[in-house]
């Protein structure tokens, strides 16, 4: 299955088509044609050097590209400026390094944001920062400094900062690579979760565990393009192309 299409049923919710972006010469993302259902997890797996995070950080505008078209919820990609901030509230993003503000304590980094960027009224922003970090499993570190908590912890945190901004999508840029093997899985979990509330989602990622347990679609990219999208059941196990089944071959049996 090729098709760009939202599962059946979902409204779309953000919408690419025909993206092109260089670095240089090197043509990072060719056409891409991809469509994410609003409440779908999609996840976009490859080698090192797909196109992959490229892709997820074209989607906020981290990354420009030279041509084709972008619309979150039936919007276009704004390019600057104040409208460009609100996208950015609405397209929630966690990164490989989390990000965090170091002088901040981790209930200001996720009150941050909704009470300069949303208006939201500091005891309310406080309230909510409490009832996230309690669903992310760090409320008893609310008053620390990043510093203070391990890279699974921080990490949590980052969750539940994208989650304070009520967001409408939220973008994982290999949320766990950064991590010791110890941390990877706490921070899965709380990914998991997430996707089994309905958040719409797209992870980059190399665990394949979550992929399979958690996606609605995979999507495989290589050399720029997306070769292959499919259920977890149907890419796991009868991958169409020749580049997928090469690629599961090496991950699969290490």
């Amino acid at each position: 299955m090729t098709d760009a299409a939202a599962a059946p049923g979902r409204r779309p919710l953000v919408v690419l088509d025909k993206v092109n972006k260089h670095f240089g010469a090197l043509h990072v993302l060719q056409d891409i044609d991809l469509t994410i259902g609003e409440g779908e997890v999609v996840v976009v797996i490859g080698p090192s050097g797909s196109g992959k995070s490229t892709l997820c950080r074209t989607i906020n505008r981290l990354e420009t590209f030279e041509s084709g078209s972008i619309t979150i919820d039936g919007r276009p990609l704004p390019t600057e400026g104040k409208e460009l901030a609100r996208l950015r509230a609405d397209v929630g993003m966690v990164f490989q390094s989390f990000n965090l503000f170091a002088h901040k304590t981790i209930r200001e980094n996720v009150t941050l944001g909704p009470v300069k960027v949303r208006g939201v009224a500091r005891a309310e922003a406080d309230r909510r920062a409490m009832e996230l970090l309690e669903r992310v499993g760090v409320a008893h570190q609310a008053d620390k400094y990043p510093a203070q908590l391990s890279g699974g912890q921080q990490q949590r945190v980052a969750i539940a900062r994208s989650l304070a901004m009520d967001p409408k999508v939220i973008l994982f840029d290999e949320p766990t690579s950064a991590l010791d093997p110890e941390m990877i899985n706490e921070v899965l979990d709380v990914m998991t979760e997430l996707a089994r509330s309905g958040m719409t989602m797209v992870v980059v990622t190399h665990e394949m565990g979550f992929a399979r347990r958690a996606a609605d679609r995979v999507v495989f990219m290589a050399d720029g393009q997306v070769v292959e999208q499919a259920t977890p059941e149907e890419f796991f196990t009868n991958a169409q192309s020749t580049r997928a089944r090469d690629f599961l071959a090496k991950i699969l049996t290490h």
